[in-house]
């Protein structure tokens, strides 16, 4: 029943069955049919897609108990009622009771048609508003957990919340520290996996002795202290995702059995010749451009391949230079409620410092400065920021962040001085001044 334009018909009469059934099909509108209201809820989930055609008395549970159950379930499921002659005032008061409509028997085939089409319509209008509204609520949540206002930002969000919901295997790309786990967790906490593992590996933090076995498993007695089972990374992530970041570290021997589960859907764990079936989404990141490391033969191109069906990629905090402040401001907040703190205000130096830095260490490393400025201590001096002495004045700043954000703004537009200008929102003389001010 996974057809959006199908019919579950709840009829005891066989031979009125077998007739809905064949002047749906001769309409080309899938249906299947059920002689009870009991094998009906059966069938009937949280995600049905499609309207419920039911006689009114059926043995043991009927219509108007069936119609009772179900909205309760999804008020915005479509039934339609079959009745008997009698039975029209009883509809009347199931119609109030949120029945879609009724059909009186003996009804022709043509009105049994029109109820199910203009049913199915509705049906398929009310799923279409579901789905955008569970997706505004999606966008809305992930620009809580994706901080940042720059461009980039808002289409790296816009990304995630368009693939979340899919099978498809994602490459993350970006520097260390980017936040590449964050948008990795966001893809899985924003798909219908949600309820299954998360499970994370660094690639470049195991041995190669023991990586086969922590991603793979093994089978008791497989090598020398394996004392019993052991389930593996891929193996517990059946269901959910499996993130693998710095996959560029992974040994090459085991990116072929890598690919090979990708490719098969299942995997041997050491010491077992048994396959497992295995179900989960695929989420890997690296810091390394592995397109190049494939022409170069450091890392398998088939692999690479496979991975990145979608990929996301995270600029670093240099390059989006109007996010660092949001970014600091929400990092002190924090800060501040974890140390017991009352936040403390920038003053036009420390903004000026903030902004001229180049973040070698990305968002990680901001979070950190932001901690020490929660807690009151030098951090302009322990990071390596420059201080209000000897760092840049607030409109030296001023000046590096503009620059950096219309130097960004003519690349993205290969240089045409239109469509940036449009970008940023300002004139186009305007810009003209600014490049030839700041040699663009």
């Amino acid at each position: 029943m996974n057809d959006p334009l199908s019919v579950l018909i709840v009829e005891d009469d066989p031979h009125v069955l077998l007739g809905c059934q064949q002047a749906l099909a001769l309409e080309d509108i899938a249906s299947i049919g059920v002689n009870s209201a009991e094998e009906a809820l059966q069938r009937i989930g949280a995600d049905f897609p499609g309207i419920v055609i039911s006689d009114i008395r059926l043995p043991g549970m009927d219509g108007l108990q069936l119609l009772a159950q179900l909205k309760q379930r999804d008020p915005s499921l479509p039934v339609v009622l079959i009745t008997g002659h009698g039975d029209i005032s009883m509809a009347v008061g199931a119609m109030r009771d949120g029945a879609y409509d009724f059909m009186e028997k003996p009804f022709s085939p043509e009105r049994l048609v029109d109820v199910a089409r203009r049913a199915l319509e509705q049906r398929s209008l009310a799923r279409e508003v579901s789905v955008l509204r569970r997706q505004l609520a999606g966008r809305q949540a992930l620009e809580q957990r994706i901080i940042g206002r720059s461009p980039a930002m808002q289409h790296l969000r816009e990304l995630i919340a368009n693939v979340a919901d899919t099978a498809a295997n994602v490459l993350i790309e970006g520097e260390t520290g980017t936040g590449k786990e964050l948008v990795a967790r966001c893809l899985h906490d924003f798909s219908r996996r949600q309820t299954h593992p998360f499970v994370a590996l660094n690639c470049g933090g195991l041995p190669e002795s023991l990586f086969e076995s922590e991603i793979f498993g093994h089978e008791a007695h497989a090598f020398t202290g394996a004392g019993k089972r052991r389930i593996g990374k891929i193996e517990h992530a059946n269901g959910g995702s499996l993130f693998l970041d710095e996959i560029e570290s992974m040994p090459a021997n085991l990116q072929i059995k890598l690919l090979r589960v990708l490719q098969e859907h299942s995997l041997e764990r050491l010491g077992s010749n048994q396959p497992v079936e295995v179900d989960c989404r695929v989420i890997a990141a690296t810091k390394a451009d592995l397109n190049e490391w494939g022409r170069r033969g450091q890392f398998r191109s088939d692999l690479y391949y496979r991975l990145n069906v979608v990929t996301l990629e995270i600029p670093p905090l240099r390059e989006r230079r109007e996010d660092i402040l949001v970014l600091f401001e929400h990092f002190l907040q924090l800060s501040a409620l974890r140390f017991d703190r009352i936040s403390p205000a920038l003053d036009q130096a420390t903004i000026a410092a903030l902004m001229a830095h180049d973040w070698p260490g990305n968002v990680r490393e901001l979070r950190n400065v932001a901690e020490r400025f929660a807690l009151g201590l030098p951090v302009f001096k322990k990071s390596g920021l420059a201080t209000e002495d000897n760092g840049p004045c607030f409109a030296e700043a001023v000046e590096a962040f503009e620059r950096s954000l219309l130097g960004d703004a003519l690349e993205r537009h290969a240089g045409n001085l239109s469509q940036a200008a449009l970008a940023l929102g300002m004139a186009k003389t305007t810009l003209f001044d600014k490049v030839r001010k700041y040699g663009l």
